[in-house]
Parts: structure tokens; C-alpha cells; sequence
């Protein structure tokens, strides 16, 4: 009988190997890049550029969209296989003090704006996080819609996720932490867990990851709210899952990496197909 990690590695590259088989036969069958209509629609381009720099281009514009979503598709996945309930997307409706919706705007304005003579706010999830649960006043209703919700069926706890790109910009981590206070702040409960989650880390470590833009709005080395590559896929999927990821990724990326050379390219792939992979 297979292992629970071998049929999260079978999952995984399910994901992944769907997508691609979808581009391939977007670029090689049904929206091909034809020459002649490049040359055509864009003669001075053509004159000055080689084909082959606007082929990559057609082939990025292909492979762009339908991989928008892969990383809630393959978190959805490993969860399911771990927890048997994963949904993405979902919609969490409780009630949330009038106050602690307040509180809530003033700390994401603190460490948008710099008050004028003092000193720029930095941010703390703990402090923050108890300052707007102690909010009171009037219960209102209010829905946030999370990346990934998971349901663990052994212990009952439910986990929110605000799954974003390993490089996100300012807006999309400010929403985000909006989103979980209100999951928090919620009364009763709705959600025992909730966490801003970075899927890879391109940086290598934690305490090297240096992106300017949410660390905004989140400590990103100490906050308990924020989970960055192996910490997010150990906590979804159990131990060793994000080797698992790594591995199942990397072993298609030479796959598919030939076959874009050979297949779309029309030329030989070169020796140093491992450039590029994920670590």
C-alpha cells in the first residue's frame, strides 16, 4: 500500500503536470506563434529583433494565466490529502465588535502613515492582535473570503490561510492583514488559526527574507501569523512535505523544459537544465 507522502507527491504533480500539458497544447495546437503574422503585424519589430525573443513572449503570455492560481491549487491538494477537507477561495461570515473594526483601521493607518514628529510604528502582530480582540461594542456581521481554509478532521481546529507569491507588493499584504484581525476578532469564534503564508522563500532562510513591501505591514522574522516556504507545507501537510514539493517541481521542470526546447523552441535543450530550479 502507498505512503501518505507518495500519494501527496502523486497529487502534486497532478497539479502541476495538468497545467503544463494545458499550455503545451495551447502553444503547439490551438494558438501556435506563426511567424509570418508576426512579421506581418509588426514588420519593423521582426527587422530588428530575432523571432525567437517574441516566440518566448507568446509562449510567457500562454503560461502566465492558467498558473495564476497554482499556489492555492497545490496547498488545496496537499491539504486535502492530509486533513481530507481543503477549500479555496471560501467565505467565512461571523460578527465582529463595532470597536475592534475600528481598532482595526486605526493599526493598518499607523503602519501606513508616519504621524508627524514621532517616530515610524513597526509592526507587531501580538500587540496588535490583542489590542483589537479587547475591542467591544456592537457585533456586526462580517464575511472574509480566505485563500485556503482547512478543516483537520483529527483535532477539529480550522485554519485560515492568505496564501500570496513567494514577492508580493504593499496592497496585497495590507488586505491580507486586514482579513485575518477580522478572522480573529470574530465572536464566537470561526477560526482557530490564521496565518499570512508565503509558499517559497526565494531568499533561502527566514531570517534572510528581506522583501521590502510586506514588512510593512508584518514582522516577518518573528510575527506568529506569518509562515514563509517549509513552515507553511510542514504545517498543511505534515513533515517532509515540503521536500516532497521541491522534488515533485523540480523533476517536472526538467521535463517540461525540454520538451519547450525541442517541442516550441525547435532547438536542442542545453546541458544546464537544473538552472532555475526551486531549492
Amino acid at each position: 500500500m502507498e505512503c501518505e507522502q507518495d500519494h501527496m507527491a502523486k497529487a502534486i504533480k497532478s497539479v502541476i503536470s495538468e497545467l503544463m500539458e494545458g499550455v503545451m497544447d495551447k502553444v503547439l495546437v490551438r494558438d501556435p506563434f506563426i511567424k509570418e503574422k508576426h512579421h506581418s503585424a509588426k514588420p519593423l519589430y521582426a527587422a530588428l529583433v530575432p523571432d525567437e525573443i517574441f516566440k518566448g513572449s507568446h509562449f510567457e503570455r500562454r503560461f502566465v494565466t492558467p498558473f495564476g492560481g497554482v499556489w492555492e491549487k497545490l496547498a488545496s491538494v496537499v491539504a486535502i490529502e492530509t486533513h481530507k477537507h481543503c477549500e479555496m477561495g471560501s467565505t467565512i461570515t461571523g460578527t465582529v465588535s463595532s470597536e475592534s473594526l475600528r481598532r482595526i483601521q486605526e493599526v493598518l493607518n499607523r503602519l501606513e502613515h508616519k504621524e508627524k514628529g514621532k517616530e515610524k510604528v513597526k509592526p507587531d502582530w501580538a500587540k496588535e492582535l490583542e489590542y483589537i480582540q479587547a475591542g467591544g461594542g456592537e457585533l456586526i456581521s462580517t464575511s472574509v473570503v480566505c485563500d485556503i481554509f482547512v478543516d483537520r478532521a483529527k483535532t477539529g481546529k480550522k485554519y485560515a490561510f492568505e496564501l500570496k507569491a513567494p514577492l508580493p507588493n504593499s496592497d496585497q499584504t495590507k488586505v491580507s492583514k486586514e482579513k485575518l484581525f477580522k478572522l480573529l476578532a470574530m465572536r464566537p469564534k470561526k477560526v482557530d488559526f490564521a496565518f499570512y503564508a508565503l509558499p517559497y522563500n526565494p531568499y533561502g532562510k527566514k531570517e534572510d527574507y528581506t522583501w521590502s513591501f510586506p514588512l510593512r505591514w508584518f514582522n516577518m522574522q518573528e510575527d506568529k501569523s506569518v509562515l514563509i516556504g517549509d513552515e507553511f507545507w510542514e504545517l498543511i501537510g505534515g513533515e517532509g512535505t515540503y521536500g516532497k514539493f521541491i522534488k515533485e517541481v523540480n523533476l517536472l521542470g526538467k521535463e517540461y523544459k525540454d520538451r519547450i526546447y525541442k517541442e516550441f523552441l525547435g532547438i536542442e535543450a542545453p546541458e544546464y537544465l537544473d538552472e532555475g530550479d526551486l531549492k
